[in-house]
């Protein structure tokens, strides 16, 4: 219950004198705050002390003063009922002082001389700092008198004046995108404010930034700019639009002169350069987007942006993004994976068709040349039954002892018919037979390529591949592409600079945070690869803590691969199959999705614990100690290790991510990039290396994986038990249960150092047609591209 006292200003301050000993001790104070921080809310004479931006901090208040005929002096109070002081003031005023809640006080209006409303003290503050060009400190004021007194009289105007002076004090530090969007917020807000001279400066402030954009080769940003401010200012005729406009047209006109005499030098691969570099500057140049056509149409061209440039050309090799992409132009496959299924990857035989018999112990396949180009029409039957022969020989160079396990005849039943016997039951025999095609088995040069393209030219930066004359020859006018370039890029920046200049029209790999930019753009269409990569790091030397289980797990121990992959590679951006793993085995990219079948989910990854990787790299120092002093050996000593990382961008942040957390365990590490296009080191030239690796099948990529003779080269004997037990399954739930044993194994054996699982992802510009759908390689459909306009 609140106790009410009406009285003057004398007898008011000596009541809350006997009440400030009675009921809050000393002195009123505000609510909550600690002793260095009191806040007097009342005094019998003078003004309160001026808060400054400590007024932020204090409950909104308002400050009775009264007369000098009634006492004098002040009290804060909660905010009163009314907003103004009365023209003929009469009656009472009733108010609580901050800090004394339990009472309530009535005077008379004539007893008050004035009242500084908390309103009108937060408007004083605001235009005071903007007088004053402390912008920082008008800003909160600003924010309360907006979000509290919206229609305040005069607001209007005071944050008009905020945004003019602040734009102004922008430009002239450099600062002209802060500059310019103030302007522009201003001129929505308040478009009669100072027009003249605001819209000269929207102008002034465009042309410099402009000018600075232009120099940086900005050119994508500066047309975006330029072409919104034509939009929402054209009707004012800015002259630095009109300037602008000029100038990105007489750029563009430029390069379509020069386009046209590249063309009449026969020269498309440059016309097509410049004529694309005109439409860019100026979409809507006179014939512009004919003269691209046309020089498309006479020589269709389609250049790849790449971060890893290929030099190794191999569309089965399991730990090369660039080899895999590449030598899928050059290169057919036996079979060639075209996707995950239900059971297992969805498998094509491209010399004809293929089945297995209902007990899944004969696989037969059935050639069908008729439906075949050329040089694939010329395969023979009794040949194609050799090499199947061959994989299963130990001598054999394409020996794969997973086929020699599982196949016990091979016979030719007709003269295009194959049948391979099998020893047991197999679920998926066809994944075991991924094997090149070179020209070597059409009587050509070994080596030579089987695909539509050939390599024309290797360079620094460049790659090009050019149509054959076979495939140019059956594709007559159809405007397959008769070359297509690949173009290294050294950032993720870098390439989505090209793509939307239209330099390059695909993408082959996209950091995540890019993807999801992309995918606001209407040119650009970005699309997931249905297949992740895995990330890992492999032993590769005979570096002997290396090669201590102890050690490894101090180096797992010592990862925040959380931190790295969601901060560093994701950028903080969500991307859906994205995930740490416990494995050397995808998780597939939902919890139904078939490809995680070699994943045990109950198994969790480890995590940072850079203590207990400190304690296991002492107890692998200790362990070792005692093992030589056992030997009569000189103790071995720890040595740098060596990290080795393909040359992209991607892996070379990854990896100085993980120097600097093993550094702070106390570990010298030492990072080696490879050669471009590589992926594996030369021995001796490093200890770890980063891949990333396409375990798309874990029924035979395991092996190829962890085996003697795989990425690993894992000689543990339990890594070798599991994968011969799994080899022998004989039905999908015997695959699995073994597969999930041998993810139990690897994840305490650490034949791998397994990272995280990536969900890839392409663009490419909206005129190029025919790229299809799930496509697990880049060049799977790249028969069937066309550009359009």
């Amino acid at each position: 219950m609140k106790f009410q006292y009406q009285v003057t200003s004398r007898v008011l301050l000596r009541t809350l004198g006997i009440l400030a000993l009675g009921l809050v001790g000393p002195s009123v104070i505000g609510l909550n705050r600690p002793a260095g921080a009191q806040m007097l809310t009342y005094a019998e004479s003078g003004k309160p002390e001026d808060s400054g931006l400590g007024l932020l901090q204090e409950e909104p208040h308002d400050i009775i003063y009264f007369t000098e005929k009634s006492g004098g002096g002040w009290v804060k109070s909660h905010l009163l009922p009314v907003r103004d002081m009365p023209t003929t003031p009469r009656g009472t005023l009733q108010f609580s002082i901050l800090g004394i809640e339990v009472e309530e006080f009535v005077a008379k209006w004539s007893d008050i001389e004035r009242i500084d409303f908390w309103e009108k003290r937060l408007e004083r503050e605001t235009a005071s700092r903007i007088a004053n060009e402390d912008f920082v400190g008008a800003y909160p004021f600003l924010s309360i008198l907006i979000r509290d007194y919206p229609r305040r009289p005069g607001l209007k105007a005071l944050r008009s004046e905020f945004l003019w002076r602040n734009a102004i004090q922008r430009a002239s530090g450099s600062q002209r995108a802060e500059s310019l969007a103030m302007l522009e917020e201003l001129f929505r807000y308040d478009p009669q404010y100072n027009q003249a001279q605001v819209l000269k400066a929207i102008s002034l402030t465009t042309g410099g930034l402009m000018q600075a954009m232009v120099d940086e080769g900005d050119l994508d940003n500066a047309q975006q700019l330029l072409a919104r401010l034509k939009e929402d200012y054209g009707r004012f005729d800015l002259p630095a639009i009109s300037k602008w406009d000029g100038e990105f047209l007489r750029m563009a006109t430029e390069k379509r002169n020069e386009a046209i005499e590249a063309v009449k030098q026969k020269d498309f691969r440059s016309a097509r350069t410049l004529a694309r570099e005109s439409l860019y500057l100026k979409p809507d140049i006179e014939g512009g987007r004919e003269l691209v056509k046309k020089i498309d149409e006479a020589y269709p061209l389609v250049s790849v942006g790449v971060l890893q440039a290929a030099r190794v050309f191999d569309p089965v090799r399991l730990d090369n993004w660039s080899a895999r992409r590449a030598g899928r132009l050059l290169y057919r496959t036996m079979f060639e994976i075209q996707g995950a299924a239900p059971e297992g990857g969805e498998y094509d035989f491209i010399f004809g068709s293929a089945e297995t018999t209902p007990d899944r112990q004969v696989l037969e396949l059935s050639i069908d040349t008729a439906k075949l180009p050329n040089p694939l029409n010329r395969i023979e039957v009794d040949f194609l039954a050799d090499q199947l022969a061959r994989r299963a020989r130990p001598e054999s160079e394409t020996y794969f002892s997973p086929w020699a396990a599982s196949v016990t005849g091979i016979g030719i039943d007709g003269p295009q018919r194959i049948e391979c016997v099998l020893r047991r039951p197999h679920v998926l025999p066809t994944c075991l037979l991924q094997i090149n095609v070179d020209a070597s088995w059409f009587g050509g040069e070994k080596g030579g390529p089987t695909g539509d393209y050939f390599i024309d030219v290797i360079e620094d930066d460049q790659t090009r591949f050019k149509l054959t004359e076979e495939a140019r020859r059956a594709s007559g006018d159809s405007g397959k592409p008769r070359e297509i370039v690949e173009v290294r890029c050294d950032t993720g920046s870098d390439s989505v600079s090209k793509l939307l200049s239209g330099e390059i029209d695909v993408l082959d790999q996209l950091f995540p945070a890019d993807a999801i930019k992309l995918k606001e753009r209407r040119d650009v269409k970005v699309v997931e690869y249905p297949l992740p990569t895995i990330h890992m790091l492999v032993p590769c030397s005979d570096h002997e803590f290396v090669a201590d289980k102890n050690f490894r797990r101090a180096l797992l121990y010592g990862i925040n691969r959380e931190d790295i992959l969601k901060g560093e590679l994701l950028e903080n951006h969500e991307s859906l199959g994205c995930r740490v793993l416990s494995g050397p085995f995808p998780a597939g990219l939902s919890q139904d999705d078939p490809l995680g079948y070699g994943y045990d989910t109950s198994i969790l990854p480890r995590r940072f614990e850079p203590s207990l990787a400190q304690l296991l790299v002492s107890l692998s120092q200790n362990l070792k100690a005692a093992e030589a002093e056992r030997k009569g050996e000189p103790e071995p000593k720890l040595r740098t290790v060596r990290l080795a990382f393909p040359a992209d961008n991607l892996s070379r942040v990854a990896c100085e991510a993980i120097r600097s957390q093993w550094e702070l365990i106390g570990l010298d590490v030492e990072l080696v990039e490879l050669p471009v296009g590589r992926t594996y080191p030369d021995p001796d030239t490093a200890d770890l290396v980063y891949v990333s690796c396409a375990i798309w099948e874990p029924i035979i990529d395991a092996r190829r994986l962890l085996g003697p003779r795989g990425l690993a080269k894992s000689e543990d004997q339990l890594i070798g038990l599991g994968l011969r037990r799994l080899e022998e399954a004989r039905n999908w739930k015997e695959v699995r249960d073994r597969l999930l044993v041998l993810h139990s194994i690897s994840h305490h054996e650490l034949p791998v150092l397994p990272l995280w699982q990536m969900v890839d992802s392409f663009a490419y510009r909206n005129n190029l047609v025919g790229m299809g759908n799930n496509i697990v390689s880049l060049y799977q459909n790249a028969g069937n591209w066309r550009l359009e306009f």
